[in-house]
């Protein structure tokens, strides 16, 4: 499964780059195939251990903010491993090759 999540903290002011950078380091340092970009931290696994790396993720913040916001999506397919990227180089070789930035 592949599951993309963002954690927000909740009255803590504009800047919440310190405290995203928390759950990031959670999901960094669960050795889970991960990748993040400027809306959201996607990690590949099984259910119990991606969830687990979310509530961790959701707890660190959470210790740096009383309140916590999640948004959480969730692509449930047995068998499929290595989505993170097959499903980018699939799209890639659809279009003749990567996005290359401008």
């Amino acid at each position: 499964m592949i599951v993309a999540f963002s954690v927000t903290p909740i009255g803590t002011g504009e800047d919440v780059g310190e405290d995203v950078a928390e759950a990031v380091r959670v999901v960094r340092e669960s050795g889970l195939p991960h990748r993040t970009d400027a809306m959201f931290t996607s990690v590949e696994g099984e259910w119990d251990e991606v969830m687990d790396v979310v509530k961790r993720a959701v707890d660190a913040v959470k210790a740096r903010a009383s309140r916590v916001s999640v948004v959480l999506k969730a692509d449930i397919r047995d068998g499929v491993t290595d989505g993170l990227t097959a499903k980018v180089a699939r799209v890639d070789e659809l279009l003749g090759g990567p996005e290359r930035a401008g």
